[in-house]
């Protein structure tokens, strides 16, 4: 069985996710899996008084750390283990970011945009059924982009979500932000939660990852990268899923990163 690496796992301190570090990892050693990033959806310094239900705490941070670096030492010579997180683009909380990046250690960020400017009240960006929504949620993963602080590019395509057809409104808006990041050089994820909730879903909106939009990715040849974005140590038990995944990039011919430059 082919190795395996993730760059995008969860932890409960995000209030959503269960599991911990170890039992992430040894479930991901059982499946063959070389590389384990951790990328928990990051803590920000909101407001007084705000609690999110989607991000860990502050003062969390200091746990989240110690324990990715005490599963690394735990499975040195089995599994490559990384510190990053799961990180929105906040402008007001950029400088922050990059301060506790360099105070922690984080090796690197991905940018998960979920959020019109801050989960404080911000829109869902799964929610976007409007052309000028569309066009909100590639402006700001654009600016996000651009400030140099994101590894790649979580589920690009969460925008589409809500969305019932991939008509042009959405097929421009899809192709600017492709470009966007194969200007930046910045892989795309294609993301297997999705893949499981929308697949099993019957529903008619278009869910995530949309076909037709990594059509369109691949048209502008960008690069990508699968991302398991496990919230359970068991979604590293679903083979199936990352083969089908595997299979349909490589129809797309698309170029797929196993590794990143960390």
């Amino acid at each position: 069985m082919p190795m395996k690496n993730n760059y995008h796992t969860h932890t409960p301190r995000c209030k959503h996710a269960s599991g911990t570090e170890f039992e992430y990892c040894e479930k991901a050693v059982e499946n063959h899996y070389s590389i384990l990033g951790f990328t928990d959806h990051c803590a920000w310094p909101y407001r007084e008084g705000f609690v999110s239900t989607f991000h860990m705490d502050i003062s969390q941070i200091d746990d989240y750390v110690s324990s990715v670096m005490a599963a690394r030492q735990q499975y040195e010579g089995r599994l490559e283990v990384h510190l990053g997180w799961e990180c929105e683009y906040y402008p007001e909380y950029m400088n922050w970011l990059r301060e506790t990046k360099e105070k922690y250690g984080f090796e690197y960020f991905i940018l998960g945009n979920h959020f019109d400017t801050t989960d404080d009240g911000g829109m869902y960006f799964g929610s976007c059924t409007t052309p000028e929504q569309f066009k909100k949620y590639v402006k700001m993963c654009t600016a996000g982009l651009e400030t140099g602080l994101y590894k790649y590019f979580a589920h690009p395509d969460l925008f589409l979500r809500s969305c019932t057809t991939y008509d042009k409104p959405l097929r421009d808006a899809s192709r600017e932000l492709c470009r966007a990041c194969k200007a930046l050089g910045i892989p795309m994820e294609y993301n297997l939660l999705g893949y499981i909730i929308y697949k099993k879903e019957s529903g008619e909106h278009l869910g995530y990852p949309c076909r037709a939009f990594w059509e369109t990715a691949a048209e502008e040849g960008v690069d990508c990268i699968i991302g398991t974005d496990a919230h359970s140590p068991d979604r590293f038990d679903d083979q199936k899923s990352w083969d089908e995944a595997v299979v349909f990039l490589n129809s797309l011919g698309m170029n797929r990163l196993t590794r990143l430059d960390l």
